[in-house]
Formats: C-alpha cells, sequence, structure tokens
C-alpha cells in the first residue's frame, strides 16, 4: 500500500514557517465570500471542479457540502488558498504557508473520511497534518484525464439516457460496490440513509446516466461534480458480461458527446494500477493532465484506539 511522507523533518519545517503565519490569517468563508471564491478557484478548473460545484449547488454554507469552506488570505486581504475542510477535505493553494496554515485548520476536523489532492502537493500537506499524531487507514494514487472537443464521432446508443427516481434501487448497489472498491468502506452498512440521499439527489439534478435492459442495469456513470467548464466523472460501471465487446466504448463515446454539448470538457480519475482502464479511457480520447493522491483515514475518535 503507498505510504505519504508522514512528518518527516516536520518540527523543522514548522518552526520555519512560524514567522510568516502571522502575516496571513485563516477563516471560515461565507455566503457573501461567492463570488471572490469562484475567481480564485476558476483558474484552475479541472482541479476545482469539485469544491466549484459544491458552492454552484449549495453555496459556500450547506450541511449538503459534507464540511466548511475556509480560506486563507495575505496582509491585504487576498486569497491564497480555499479549503473545504469536512467528510472529503481538499485545498487549493498558491503558496506553501497557505498550505501549512489549512493543514493545521484540516488537524482539527474529527469526521474526515479522505484527503484528495494533487501528488506534489499532498506530500507537504501531510507533513504539516500529521504532525499532530494522525494515521492513514489507506491510501491511493490515481491519474488525472481530460477530454475536450474535438472527439471521435460514433454512433448514437439506444437506451443510454439518464436514471429515473424509480431506478434508485438498482443504481445504489452498483455505487456502493464501486466506493468498496476504492476506499474499503461500503457506506450501505456505514450510513445507508445518507447515502440513500446523496444517490437520489444526484439522480434528482439529471447526473446518474444509465443504461438499463429489461429491468436489468448495463451501464452506468455519475457526474459527481459539474461547472460551466468541467465535468467531473465516477461511478463508471458495466455489466461484466458487456465489457469485452467493445460495447464500453461506443456507451462512453455517446455519453462524452452529450455532456460536452453543456460543458467544456470532461475529467475522471483512473487508479495508477489500473492498466486496462487506463488503456480503455485512452482509447475514449482522455488525456494525462496529473497525478492525484487520495488518503482515507480513521475518524479522530477512533484513531488511538
Amino acid at each position: 500500500m503507498l505510504q505519504l511522507r508522514k512528518g518527516l523533518g516536520a518540527n523543522k519545517l514548522n518552526h520555519k514557517l512560524a514567522a510568516k503565519v502571522d502575516t496571513i490569517s485563516v477563516g471560515q468563508l461565507s455566503s457573501g465570500d461567492e463570488a471572490e471564491v469562484v475567481e480564485f478557484l476558476a483558474q484552475r478548473p479541472i482541479h476545482t471542479v469539485a469544491m466549484m460545484s459544491l458552492i454552484h449547488d449549495n453555496g459556500l454554507e450547506s450541511p449538503m457540502n459534507r464540511g466548511t469552506f475556509y480560506g486563507c488570505r495575505d496582509l491585504n486581504g487576498r486569497l491564497e488558498g480555499v479549503a473545504l475542510v469536512g467528510h472529503a477535505t481538499l485545498i487549493e493553494t498558491v503558496s506553501d504557508r497557505a498550505l501549512a496554515a489549512l493543514a493545521q485548520v484540516a488537524q482539527q476536523c474529527s469526521n474526515t473520511h479522505m484527503i484528495m489532492g494533487e501528488k506534489e502537493r499532498m506530500a507537504d500537506f501531510w507533513g504539516h497534518y500529521a504532525a499532530s499524531g494522525r494515521e492513514q487507514r489507506r491510501a491511493c494514487r490515481a491519474w488525472l484525464f481530460e477530454l475536450s472537443w474535438p472527439i471521435e464521432a460514433r454512433g448514437r446508443v439506444e437506451g443510454l439516457r439518464r436514471a429515473k427516481v424509480a431506478e434508485l434501487e438498482l443504481v445504489m448497489p452498483v455505487q456502493a460496490e464501486l466506493a468498496f472498491a476504492e476506499s474499503g468502506i461500503n457506506p450501505m452498512q456505514v450510513d445507508l440513509q445518507g447515502f440513500r440521499k446523496r444517490c437520489l439527489r444526484r439522480i434528482e439534478q439529471g447526473r446518474t446516466w444509465v443504461i438499463i435492459e429489461n429491468g436489468k442495469l448495463i451501464f452506468k456513470a455519475d457526474v459527481i461534480s459539474r461547472t460551466p467548464e468541467v465535468s467531473y466523472l465516477e461511478g463508471i460501471w458495466i455489466c461484466e458480461d458487456r465489457r469485452a465487446n467493445g460495447n464500453g466504448l461506443h456507451f462512453m463515446s455517446d455519453l462524452m458527446r452529450r455532456l460536452l454539448e453543456e460543458t467544456k470538457s470532461v475529467c475522471l480519475l483512473v487508479n495508477e494500477a489500473n492498466k486496462l482502464a487506463q488503456r480503455f479511457y485512452r482509447k475514449c480520447g482522455f488525456h494525462f493532465r496529473a497525478t492525484y493522491e487520495t488518503i482515507f483515514l480513521p475518524s479522530l475518535e477512533h484513531a488511538h484506539n
């Protein structure tokens, strides 16, 4: 299992940063900050699509964000970093000192399930974050792929459509299976009602795409996050008896064409070890953009048990 740098030289590094911390401030962001935060995050749209989509859908202050947005500012009040700290902790910064300061805020969150970021930044973030004694439950590395126009023209797929509310029970077990494979936790076992609500909301938002034949789920993909610039996909699944006959490429090609009518590009993460999936997405027209690290954590109240 991949292990990131854990606090190596962290005390020495924290002493060096101490003189700089008093030149910045960190505080919770509120509803009046949306325009400023969106402008900051829009500088790197494929890397910030998750935070941007949450702000677009829910605003900066909402329980549906499953966390709290914080901003790090310089002496002139300009943003140097934005973080969502909570179930999924995400950080975007333009300075090392902002990364260090936001890592210290993230240390105090007791319900963090995962931390995700670009490989180069996550090593530094973990050096600050783990100084408090927090440990990883597991970690993985993934490649960020992006697709944009032009794409290869293929025929429309009969039956590819947005899922209906009545099809929630077909979608949920598959999504839970994919989540378990990635994180080692089955959300239907630990948070059934919350998981149901999140799956239902995506269906109601028109972000879950399916092919269903004779009551059987054949294909599924979720637009987890969406902005006018980028759609971010997760939960892509094809039933086993359709994986070897080229159907997957046809399904994805038509879905990409439809999504690109609404947004400028589509991105997704592929596990670094999954060479088969990487080849598949390259055939679909995706291109490598960056390497990401995801760290899964035990909850703080159980971290030392």
